[in-house]
């Protein structure tokens, strides 16, 4: 076998370098952009007759600034770069090539393969070493291996493009509210968001999980990267597994081409896992490998796949230590995933919130649906007021869908009163009623279990109201504070914040 050699000794294709080593497509090849950077003429020439003579696209060149000029202009998909060069050092150049294109691959090719440069390098970022003089073969199957890599990347990128497509006409919220607790929860976010450590975020549905989720991607070093998102209770067990995971070819009816999973999507990125409680657990003991080992196997695969680099979000609305108990989740998938634990709090304890947020969805929805700006709607006093006693058992979004409707159906410049406001199945909260099962008993017993139940709603409702500023509820339910606190410890209800 002729050899790629050091000392820049000539290379003639033989029958084995016009082999195809991986089985790549050949417009796959045709768009695989390669560039040889070595100031040796003869082999960076013998190495370009090898990959051109596969179908590559071979860019040459012989000097450091040539190449630093050429990556500065156009992007290549893998990069050959001499270790030694003279002029600009090799690691100079590799740092440049990441650079220019952080999704490049770069080998380094070296004569003086020492472990020490080798590390260096790796460190760096290259993505393999070649030690001179090297076989044809050895250079068709680096290049093959890399060439697939690349193509595998560019599935991922297209998958991540059409996860983003799906997702871009969701409704989002902005990260608006004065609450001491929506505070903390962003505060909170705010600081876990520039690393990469796991995050678990708890609260009832609608309260903005996965708003927050999007927001610590979007403040983290892996914002350039997707966010991909899962609603692990959306899709039964075989499905979530196959797009989780990926599959095999044939490795079930209908599997008729490798397909990688959303893990695989989110490389280099985040994935957020919604409503994880919901997961069955033999899928949770499968994600944990992954999470434990940056491993993904593919269902129907028979070997572990390539590694990944994933940050995991992931979020419930059940009270993740009580699923814990009573076995719903993992203990050890839950405690690797809750590095840091964010909880945020339902709408009816950010009562102060809710003109800022019904006013934000007022005009994003007005200019949305009827595009005429200066003539929005307001919402009267009385109107806000409407919606501060609400229950909101569906949280911002409940409140986010009633604001919608009344800007779809509102007439410009119309002052917004309660009559507006669609009332949905939340009616009742206006008029509670007593459940039948509680009326039943002897009376004094009901009547203490009854009156000890409206004790109990309106201490939670009036010191909502309050925002948390005891003295202000004591006020509001013209009671002094003492007997507030003696209620309170009664029924065991605790102050989650105090404004005072």
């Amino acid at each position: 076998m002729s050899t790629v050699s050091v000392s820049g000794q000539g290379y003639a294709p033989s029958e084995a370098a016009g082999r195809d080593v991986l089985a790549l497509p050949a417009d796959v090849k045709a768009s695989i952009r390669v560039l040889i950077v070595d100031d040796e003429r003869t082999l960076r020439e013998s190495c370009a007759s090898v990959l051109r003579g596969e179908g590559y696209t071979v860019t040459l060149a012989g000097r450091g600034e040539e190449a630093l000029d050429l990556m500065r202009r156009r992007q290549f998909d893998l990069v050959l770069i001499d270790l030694f060069m003279s002029q600009v050092p090799g690691l100079e150049l590799l740092n440049a090539a990441l650079e220019f294109n952080r999704d490049c691959l770069v080998v380094v090719m070296t004569g003086n393969p020492s472990v020490t440069s080798s590390i260096e390098a790796l460190r760096m970022g290259a993505w393999d070493y070649l030690p001179k003089p090297f076989s044809a073969t050895h250079l068709q199957v680096l290049i093959g291996r890399a060439s697939h890599a690349t193509m595998k990347a560019r599935e991922a990128a297209d998958l991540r493009q059409q996860v983003m497509r799906q997702h871009s006409h969701s409704d989002t919220t902005a990260l608006i509210g004065i609450s001491t607790s929506f505070r903390k929860a962003v505060e909170l976010a705010r600081k876990v968001a520039p690393t990469d450590a796991s995050v678990f975020i708890s609260g009832e549905s609608g309260t903005g999980k996965e708003v927050i989720a999007q927001f610590i991607h979007q403040h983290s070093r892996r914002a350039k990267r997707t966010l991909v998102p899962i609603n692990c209770a959306a899709l039964p067990e075989p499905l979530l597994e196959s797009e989780m995971f990926g599959h095999r070819k044939g490795a079930f009816t209908g599997a008729d081409r490798d397909k990688p999973g959303l893990l695989e999507t989110a490389n280099g990125g985040t994935l957020f896992l919604d409503e994880l409680t919901e997961m069955s657990l033999p899928l949770q003991a499968k994600l944990l490998r992954v999470v434990q080992d940056g491993v993904v196997r593919r269902v129907g695969a028979e070997t572990a796949g390539d590694p990944v680099d994933v940050r995991f979000i992931s979020a419930t609305n059940r009270d993740p230590q009580d699923a814990v108990e009573r076995g719903i989740l993992r203990g050890d998938l839950f405690y690797r995933l809750r590095v840091v634990p964010i909880v945020l709090p339902p709408l009816r304890q950010r009562v102060d919130d809710i003109p800022l947020l019904a006013n934000h969805f007022l005009g994003v929805f007005w200019h949305r649906h009827r595009q005429m700006p200066g003539r929005q709607p307001h919402l009267s006093d009385d109107a806000i007021e409407f919606l501060r006693t609400r229950q909101w058992r569906g949280n911002v979004r409940e409140l986010q869908n009633a604001i919608e409707h009344v800007a779809v159906l509102t007439d410009p410049d119309k002052l917004i009163e309660p009559g507006d406001i669609p009332l949905y199945d939340d009616a009742e909260a206006a008029s509670p009623s007593v459940p039948a099962a509680q009326l039943d008993g002897p009376f004094h017993e009901v009547k203490d279990r009854v009156i000890s139940q409206f004790e109990r709603d309106y201490l939670s409702r009036l010191v909502a109201r309050a925002g948390g500023n005891m003295s202000k509820a004591a006020r509001q339910a013209s009671i002094d504070r003492t007997t507030l606190y003696r209620l309170m410890e009664k029924h065991g209800l605790q102050r989650d914040e105090i404004g005072e």
